[in-house]
């Protein structure tokens, strides 16, 4: 059956257009499914990464570092539709900071970067057939911004989900859309080099590549990383931060035990027994932020020897083929993560970062704090902080989790958040104007929908009767 499988899998792809090498790489991981492959990293198969070189101890030369972004492509990930919050268009469209969206503030970091430095670095997007036209019709106001004849984007691939009980693609008539999804996005080596993109910037002289998420506005161009990255002739490197509690689920570096590489392990990858040993900030004390450096030349070097599969771990995705419908059919989706790169490339390393290379915006509450005046945009497009320690948010997901409804109750924009430590939202509360919150304010819920008024000051522990 999971012969017929593949080939009907196979067979869908080729029909729907997607590229041979991707095909490749999707038979791959389908055969590994088959064969029981669950890509765990157990906790005794690992060491600990605890004393990785910090960004903060570097002294790189402001000629090495300017020479080396100058050889430096940026890119970010920007296949996301932000579903989560409600959204129908790419996510990196939604307004952060004064009208401007994630979109602008990336395009602002660069040419400033490029202003600064006397360099052309250019600037592309991952996109997923979902967000690809949205993207493109956003940048399309930027003339200036394309580099030499390269593309502003490229498409991520896709495949079909597949159902978990014979590993057929699904079908699903009612949408047919939803009969696809994204590989993760350890497909960016994959679709990087199938849209004929690396091979150009290499003929054009570039030599690395810095990659992030585009929901997080703290990796901007960074030439003091890209000179370190560049002196390390390393082919390829992770940022990482230290752990706080609130970064216990996120994925970590550790050094694998029988090759001493250094391997990304993510929550998917954990068993549930040794879930104690992944969420301990102590036990491995620096997370994985996804934002990466590699070599552009050992990239193709290693696609060539590789025969285009890069043979990244295993994330066995579950899943119904309708997200919004729990009785649709259960399927699972091959996925790959771009960080788990690390342990293909001999030599590899990390660095440690400050947090502010890590301002990712995944919930509305992450939203409200970006959008406050807990930051201040600078004049190179970067976000500072303007409070220390940065404010803790939790909306209630019943009235804020979708945007329209985040915005319906902040019609005056966001409250002050530079005096608060945590502010804490139960039940239905619209803020007006001017509202500042100071120390860590909780607010109840009160069974029926209220206002702050304008003008209005939430201090602790009273903040419910303000």
């Amino acid at each position: 059956m999971s012969e017929m499988g593949l080939k009907r899998a196979q067979d869908k792809m080729a029909a729907a257009g997607i590229h041979q090498q991707a095909i490749d790489v999707f038979s791959h991981y389908y055969r590994q499914l088959e064969e029981g492959v669950s890509g765990f990293i157990s906790e005794d198969s690992i060491e600990p990464l605890l004393n990785p070189p910090m960004l903060s101890d570097l002294a790189v030369s402001e000629q090495d570092a300017a020479a080396a972004l100058g050889k430096t492509v940026i890119i970010k990930l920007n296949g996301g539709l932000g579903t989560s919050m409600g959204m129908d268009k790419a996510k990196s469209l939604l307004p952060v900071r004064k009208g401007q969206t994630f979109l602008n503030i990336i395009v602002d970091q660069v040419r400033h970067a490029r202003a600064a430095y006397g360099i052309r670095l250019p600037l592309l997007f991952m996109n997923s057939f979902r967000t690809d036209a949205d993207t493109l019709a956003a940048l399309a106001s930027y003339s200036d911004l394309a580099v030499a004849d390269l593309d502003l984007g490229f498409l991520q691939n896709q495949e079909p989900k597949l159902r978990a009980d014979d590993l057929t693609p699904v079908e699903w008539p009612a949408d047919p859309s939803l009969e696809w999804c994204p590989p993760g996005h350890g497909d960016l080596y994959t679709a990087f080099a199938t849209s004929g993109i690396l091979d150009r910037l290499l003929s054009l002289g570039y030599r690395y590549a810095s990659v992030s998420n585009s929901d997080n506005l703290g990796a901007a161009p960074n030439a003091t990383i890209a000179g370190w990255f560049a002196g390390s002739g390393a082919p390829y490197a992770a940022e990482i931060c230290r752990r706080t509690p609130a970064d216990r689920k996120g994925g970590h570096l550790a050094i694998r035990k029988a090759d001493r590489r250094l391997i990304l392990r993510d929550t998917a990858q954990t068993p549930k027994a040794e879930m104690h040993f992944f969420t301990d900030e102590f036990r491995h004390p620096f997370f994985h932020t996804n934002n990466l450096w590699f070599d552009l030349e050992a990239l193709a070097r290693t696609l060539r020897e590789r025969k285009s599969v890069l043979g990244l771990p295993l994330i066995k995705n579950e899943k119904t083929v309708d997200p919004a419908d729990s009785s649709s059919p259960k399927v699972i989706q091959i996925e790959t993560a771009m960080g788990a790169a690390i342990e293909v490339f001999e030599g590899a390393t990390a660095i440690g970062v400050g947090r502010d290379r890590f301002l990712p915006v995944k919930t509305s509450s992450d939203l409200l704090v970006l959008r406050s005046d807990a930051y201040e945009v600078q004049a190179d497009g970067r976000l500072t902080k303007a409070a220390d320690p940065t404010p803790v948010v939790d909306l209630d997901n019943n009235y804020y989790k979708i945007i329209s409804d985040f915005d319906q109750r902040f019609p005056a924009g966001a409250p002050s958040l530079k005096e608060a430590r945590h502010l804490d939202v139960n039940g239905d509360w619209t803020f007006e104007a001017g509202v500042r919150v100071i120390g860590e304010v909780t607010l109840e819920d009160r069974g029926a929908p209220q206002i702050i008024a304008a003008g209005a000051i939430l201090t602790e522990p009273a903040a419910g009767d303000s």
